[in-house]
């Protein structure tokens, strides 16, 4: 299976998408929901009523709208709603359990990447949902759950995934990275495990008759949330970017043999049949870094040593800069930058942007062998005295790091896979959808 979730860090919070729908007006349905309310599925110790299941529907059945994609039939789309809050549910039971806690303030944090995602303050944030008609206790709540999920996702893969120097030698040696990278889209068509052969063949019938409708002209998007058993069903089976070596290697092999747009043929892996769709494609690019060299000196305000103060200091070791004394003299004298100070100021070599924007705007604007005016920060005054530059090629630097991080994905996707199956499959689940 290839995970929705192993983008890490790179994942976009379920929370936030949550927060784009309800401001379409997904919640809009909340109120009406509720006035009839019965249980659609028992979940161990706990139950999923029919009111979150409509109010999960209508979010959906927006956000489809609003992209113009074609809505699936009621039927499936309930039964494939209704099997994401089962999972998302024992997720939660699985974190309580295991001590994943979240405070008030890990959702005050939540809350306020979801008032910038969407452009707004959290007061304009709340009062949005609330003219939705949705109760933002609620609204809290859920975001406090769905940090729960990720952080248990993240223990599962922090905990079984290791990667270690060897395999990336091997991988940077059979030069498999040179292939680019893949926006790809999956259906997955599920096979318990310690299936039987008839259930293997019912599996293979469903993936068969998925790929005959998307070769007739079905959207991909609209197959992936009707059809697939995968967590990233209900965003159209969207995985983002990979390459040939984050997927299994049945997957690779596939998806280099198709073009942009084209799909593969149902494949077949220890968890079931997979097609996969090939959005976009992009060449491996040369990585060139800009370099600075530069020295520094810094008088730090605090309690004892006023802005005032500082500046004061500032404007005369300038003024002795200027008449000729050593900058490496005076900045092991004065300077309160520590790393920099007892080597005569110098910083070495670094990318501009490393000390924030106002040096990176300041050495910009200097030619080497030019000396600063004083310039102000939120840790003091500042004087540097730009160097040298340089461009650095970083290629085979990033190309390690990604080497690592692919081989990570590989390796997340099968153990989050294995995770989430297992949970699944030893759980009380009761569902009781009416036919």
């Amino acid at each position: 299976m290839i995970s929705q979730y192993t983008t890490l860090p790179g994942i976009r919070p379920a929370y936030i998408l949550l927060a784009a729908l309800l401001l379409t007006g997904a919640a809009a349905n909340a109120q009406q929901a509720r006035v009839i309310d019965s249980i659609v599925a028992v979940v161990d110790q706990d139950v999923i009523m029919r009111s979150e299941l409509n109010q999960a529907i209508a979010s959906i059945v927006s956000r489809l709208q609003a992209e113009g994609g074609n809505l699936p039939p009621r039927d499936l789309l309930e039964k494939q709603v209704l099997e994401n809050l089962i999972l998302t549910r024992l997720e939660i039971q699985r974190a309580s359990q295991t001590n994943i806690r979240v405070s008030d303030a890990d959702v005050d944090q939540a809350l306020m990447q979801v008032a910038q995602q969407n452009r707004l303050s959290v007061d304009q944030l709340r009062r949005a949902i609330e003219a939705d008609g949705f109760d933002f206790t609620e609204f809290r709540r859920t975001l406090g759950e769905d940090i729960m999920s990720q952080r248990l996702r993240q223990r599962v893969i922090d905990g079984s995934v290791n990667v270690s120097e060897t395999e990336v030698d091997i991988l940077l040696a059979s030069d498999a990275l040179n292939s680019g990278e893949y926006n790809l889209a999956h259906i997955q068509i599920s096979v318990p495990d310690g299936a039987t052969p008839a259930q293997i063949a019912e599996a293979k019938n469903r993936a068969d008759d998925v790929y005959s409708r998307l070769q007739n002209g079905l959207d991909f998007r609209s197959a992936a949330i009707t059809y697939s058993d995968a967590q990233d069903a209900l965003q159209g089976g969207e995985i983002g970017w990979r390459d040939l070596n984050s997927v299994p290697r049945l997957f690779a092999d596939a998806i280099a043999e198709v073009s942009v747009g084209e799909t593969t043929s149902p494949l077949r892996s220890p968890a079931g049949y997979h097609i996969i769709h090939v959005l976009d494609h992009r060449d491996t690019a040369q990585v060139i870094v800009r370099e600075f060299r530069a020295k520094h000196i810094m008088i730090q305000t605090n309690e004892l040593v006023s802005p005032r103060d500082a500046l004061q200091t500032i404007q005369e070791l300038h003024r002795r800069l200027k008449d000729g004394e050593s900058f490496a003299d005076l900045a092991k004298e004065h300077s309160d930058d520590v790393s920099s100070a007892n080597l005569g100021g110098d910083l070495g070599w670094f990318e501009p942007a490393t000390f924030g924007g106002r040096v990176q705007q300041t050495l910009e604007s200097l030619v080497d062998g030019q000396l600063s005016e004083p310039f102000q920060s939120q840790s003091g005054w500042h004087l540097i005295q730009r160097v040298a530059v340089r461009e650095t090629d970083r290629t085979d630097e990033m190309l390690r790091a990604s080497a690592k991080e692919k081989i990570r994905q590989r390796k997340a996707d099968v153990e989050l896979n294995q995770f989430l199956r297992r949970m699944r499959d030893e759980a009380y689940v009761d569902i009781r959808l009416s036919s």
